[in-house]
């Protein structure tokens, strides 16, 4: 079974993965449209197998609301948050579109997904959802979940480790750094093409600032799943220098690239969980063309990862 698979994968690939439409000039669109496009690859494949090996087939969108940030006061990250999204300029078209993934998987022309689980830990925010997506209720098995998305990862986890028969589309593309390491590990050896945002520019590295003092450090090792002494060392630099007076003084220096690096380590941290991943994610930049994300794909099948590939791939070459 693996082999014909496989091989009707690299041949499914090819023609799915064309772009359909010309790759917009916004970030959003381009996040947008590179997943859409791997929806469409991947539904293509299982509706082949799907019914032969008794597969349920789960979407997965753990930050599906309508996009609104959270406010000020929920959490100790949002009040840095909400600065730094208005140092960025961070246009309000582009915060719109931001999410728009679950009109555009529930819309696919082709047979669906068996479950799709909406959740957000807003609630005016799943209900806007609902409200927005309630012309697909009539033929699809949607379920809107009000909660933490890391506490229904767990629970999505559990589930496929009981019944092997589960398979799942799983896609966390929040605007912040909410996502725990601790809840991607916990899709380890799971039927599970994931697809995540990793806020490098536009929030992580921020968070490392010049001069090492690292006031959000409890953020950055439950994000990056590495203790406080290893992101030291990776991220920074210390060199010692006289001082005119013949004193020793210790000099904390950033690494060069450091949004590269940031994009490295948490690719070799999806290497560790699944056994293939995107070497290079798609790049997501803003107006003034800085780097604000990176879009990855990790799955345990091989040629989830070539699909990935070409869609990044063919973008990069525009």
């Amino acid at each position: 079974m693996n082999n014909k698979y496989n091989n009707d994968i690299e041949q499914v690939s090819l023609s799915v993965c064309e772009p359909m439409t010309q790759w917009g000039g916004k970030w959003t669109e381009e996040k947008l449209d590179a997943f859409e496009k791997y929806v469409n690859a991947y539904l293509t494949i299982m509706n082949v197998y799907r019914d032969k090996y008794n597969w349920k087939l789960i979407y997965f969108d753990g930050f599906a609301g309508s996009g609104s940030r959270e406010s000020k006061n929920k959490e100790e990250e949002s009040n840095l948050l909400q600065d730094l999204f208005n140092e960025d300029s961070l246009a309000q078209e582009e915060l719109d579109l931001y999410k728009g993934a679950a009109e555009r998987v529930l819309g696919i022309k082709q047979r669906g997904f068996d479950y799709y689980y909406f959740i957000d830990k807003d609630k005016e925010s799943s209900e806007k959802l609902k409200e927005l997506l309630s012309v697909f209720n009539n033929n699809k098995k949607i379920k809107y979940v009000n909660s933490d998305a890391n506490e229904q990862v767990a629970l999505l986890s559990k589930a496929m480790h009981e019944k092997r028969e589960l398979a799942a589309l799983v896609l966390l593309d929040p605007f912040g750094m909410q996502v725990d390491w601790n809840s991607i590990k916990l899709l380890k050896d799971t039927r599970t093409d994931l697809w995540i945002l990793i806020p490098t520019g536009v929030i992580v590295n921020r968070l490392l600032d010049k001069k090492g003092e690292l006031t959000y450090i409890d953020k950055l090792t439950s994000f990056f799943g590495k203790d406080e002494d290893f992101l030291r060392k990776y991220f920074y630099t210390i060199r010692q220098e006289k001082t005119l007076f013949g004193e020793t003084e210790e000099i904390v220096e950033k690494v060069k690239q450091p949004i590269k690096k940031i994009a490295e380590l948490y690719i070799d941290q999806l290497k560790e969980i699944f056994k293939f991943v995107t070497p290079s994610p798609l790049v997501l930049y803003n107006s003034r063309n800085t780097p604000i994300f990176h879009f990855a794909c990790a799955s345990n099948n091989e040629n989830a990862i070539k699909i990935a590939n070409e869609i990044i791939q063919k973008k990069q070459s525009l």
